[in-house]
């Protein structure tokens, strides 16, 4: 690919900010007018955006000489200028060219912003000779018969002023059977563009702005004028309801003053203390259509608040900062040290306290304490800019199933709830591929074709449910299907065959649904584009617990399948239970650790030879943390000993460990790809005494158990 040395500098990574955010509209935006193309109700609005937004792009990289973006970005303008102008149909096949254009526009940007030196020439034309050949068919021909326009009574110079795409919208308002309207408006010079912004969004919400031309009215010195050319199919006294819903300040107006007579001069309409606060806006509405014509109407003011500055400031309207993450890594790093720096301080204030320095540690320990709460302070700052709303990955998921159902042929609806949860940013982006691949598999395995679908009794259209809610410390993301389920029996035939287990008569069907989490395993007989290869399912549970989450699967024969990923809100800087076991320390994250016991060997029974105990009304796993990690002791273990109740989602399990030492704020660092074999570790922490002790992985410590029995060794 071609691009410039300068790829890492600051001015790159603002243009790859901004490219991605580009990319990321079009998506959204495209995704709307396929639902658009379906209805056959096409918003021109949605269709000028996805365009303007290629056009950036092609900009953007024009300055930056990514050669390939802007060329991608240029023919995929082309083709949206092309539809914009009615020269072209929209069909689904279109649309899947203007998918396709996307996609890869989004892994040219990825490919560039990586620094890969990564060569797509023949992706992009073949790309491009897909454009091409949407672009060869010759212009639509007009229909037989009269003109659409010349049923109208248009000024000549209102239609000597349209360009080609208002021409183009003017006649397809016309052969939909929409009145048109000649709106004038007269504003005032100081505030016109937030006054005709207003009673545009007004109209909007009515029908189509087809044009907005500069007009000649009475108070040359004082006011400027605008013809307003919309289409609707509302009658005038229909669009004046509707006016008055959506802007009762307008309303009071249009109500008392639209009016199929001659218009009165506004000083003998409005009373005086309403005339002299206003801005006088003419609405004289000529309105045709191809088979009526509606008289001309008057004029009205319109009464919309305005600051009174608003002509004069220069201040952005927008205050929002666009921030790397990395940078807000740093300064998370950052705190975290200074929280481990502040324990340090605290600690030699106990220290002087027992050696007889008892002024000076009074005085140090209050300024430990008063430094505790701003870090406190800091740290939830800090946190609160990294979270971010997880409806942003609803919005990738969208485009997911538009692809992949319109790939599988497949009729398939997304519902979502709960986009304003938040998460953090990281989070959200590790929680994307296996999210991903859940309902990839959710449409090639579960969703059922709409043949077979009707033949069941189901509505032909699939539904994959996405929802988010936070429980406590933790965010819960379920991904539901109404598809076939998964099929227990055929999964456990899978088992055996593979060797997984010699006897399936003794595989709960609890146990059989895990096996869908080992590589390599698939139930699917041939291999497609979609799934099939037995990659997926085991990265989704890997890159979960890699994130301190978990993944639990509730299933139904012909009804569907649910999956429920657990996951803490963020990792930055976590609230840890420091515990001892066999003369060493380890950290277990307190978002997951429910009560504490203390309890002896007495308390402990065994069931098929697995160690429980019992916990008020039911009986809780028993796992030795010693046993779990093969550690041999060199002393005699306590007579009395502490069971820590830990949990993620439901599942529940207690860890016996010999000392409870402290609540401490710890920061994580990743141990390496070296120990990534090692089951039931997440990473590593400083503490403020130069020590360094392991950080427990909670979820995967429970699979573990749960899976394999109380004795189960790493």
């Amino acid at each position: 690919m071609s691009e410039p040395n300068s790829t890492h500098t600051k001015a790159v990574q603002e243009f790859l900010a901004e490219a991605e955010e580009i990319v990321e509209q079009l998506g959204s935006e495209l995704a709307d007018l396929s639902d658009m193309v379906e209805s056959g109700e096409l918003n021109p609005d949605v269709l000028n955006s996805i365009f303007r937004g290629a056009h950036s792009l092609k900009g953007l990289a024009g300055m930056f000489s990514f050669s390939d973006v802007a060329e991608l970005a240029h023919n995929m303008e082309n083709l949206l200028d092309w539809l914009r102008l009615g020269k072209l149909d929209f069909t689904q096949k279109l649309m899947a060219v203007l998918f396709d254009a996307h996609d890869l526009l989004g892994t040219l940007i990825r490919v560039l912003a990586s620094g890969e030196e990564t060569c797509m020439v023949q992706e992009i034309a073949t790309c491009v000779s897909k454009i091409n050949a949407c672009l060869a068919p010759a212009e639509k021909q007009a229909a037989s018969g009269v003109l659409p326009l010349q049923t109208v009574d248009l000024p000549p110079h209102i239609y000597g002023a349209l360009t080609e795409y208002e021409d183009h919208r003017l006649k397809d308002n016309l052969v939909k059977g929409r009145t048109i309207f000649n709106i004038h408006t007269s504003f005032n010079l100081a505030i016109f563009d937030t006054e005709l912004s207003a009673v545009t969004e007004i109209l909007k919400g009515c029908g189509e702005v087809i044009s907005t031309l500069p007009s000649v009215g009475d108070n040359l010195g004082t006011n400027i004028d605008f013809e307003i050319l919309f289409g609707s199919k509302l009658s005038l006294d229909e669009l004046k309801a509707a006016v008055e819903r959506d802007s009762v300040a307008v309303a009071q107006v249009v109500s008392r003053v639209v009016r199929e007579e001659p218009a009165a001069p506004a000083e003998d309409v409005l009373p005086p203390a309403a005339a002299k606060a206003a801005d006088e806006v003419g609405l004289q509405a000529a309105a045709a259509t191809a088979a009526t014509q509606t008289p001309a109407v008057s004029a009205a003011t319109s009464l919309i608040p305005v600051p009174e500055d608003a002509a004069l400031s220069a201040k952005s309207m927008s205050r929002t900062v666009r921030v790397d993450i990395g940078k807000l890594d740093d300064l998370m790093n950052i705190v975290g040290e200074l929280v481990l720096a502040n324990s340090a301080i605290a600690a030699v204030s106990v220290r002087m306290r027992n050696e007889g320095f008892s002024r000076m540690a009074i005085d140090l320990g209050k300024a430990a304490k008063g430094l505790e709460r701003k870090l406190a302070d800091l740290q939830k700052g800090v946190m609160e800019i990294r979270m971010i709303p997880i409806g942003q990955l609803y919005e990738k998921m969208s485009r997911i199933v538009r692809k992949i159902s319109r790939e599988q042929g497949k009729r398939v609806e997304l519902k979502f709830f709960g986009a304003d949860t938040e998460l953090d940013k990281l989070i959200v982006e590790d929680i994307s591929d296996p999210m991903m691949h859940i309902i990839r598999n959710a449409i090639d395995h579960g969703i059922e074709s709409s043949e077979v679908r009707t033949a069941q009794g189901k509505d032909e259209k699939g539904t994959i449910r996405i929802s988010s809610y936070q429980k406590g410390n933790h965010v819960v993301i379920e991904i539901e299907d109404d598809g076939g389920g998964i099929d227990i029996d055929k999964v456990k035939s899978k088992a055996l065959q593979k060797g997984l287990v010699s006897d399936i008569s003794t595989v709960s069907d609890r146990d059989a649904i895990d096996f869908i989490f080992l590589p390599g395993f698939s139930t699917n007989e041939t291999v497609s584009e979609v799934s099939g290869r037995g990659v997926g399912m085991d990265v989704v549970k890997n890159n979960i617990s890699a994130i301190f989450g978990m993944v639990d699967v509730e299933t139904r024969k012909g009804k569907g399948s649910r999956f429920t990923i657990t996951l803490p809100i963020t990792l930055a800087i976590i609230k840890a239970l420091m515990v001892r076991c066999s003369g060493r320390t380890y950290a277990l994250p307190i978002t997951s650790v429910l009560e504490s016991l203390l309890m002896t060997d007495k308390d402990i029974m065994t069931i098929e030879r697995k160690e429980i105990v019992q916990l008020r009304e039911s009986t809780l796993p028993l796992l030795r943390l010693e046993h779990y990690f093969d550690i041999r002791r060199s002393d005699e273990p306590p007579k009395e000993f502490y069971v820590v109740v830990v949990g993620v989602a439901e599942k529940r399990l207690g860890i016996a460990v010999d000392d409870l030492i402290s609540q401490q704020d710890i920061v994580i660092k990743p141990l390496g790809e070296s120990f990534k074999r090692f089951r039931g570790i997440s990473g590593a922490a400083d503490l403020g005494d130069q020590r360094t002790i392991l950080v427990l992985d909670i979820g995967g410590i429970i699979n573990e158990t749960m899976r394999s029995g109380a004795d189960t060794h790493v």
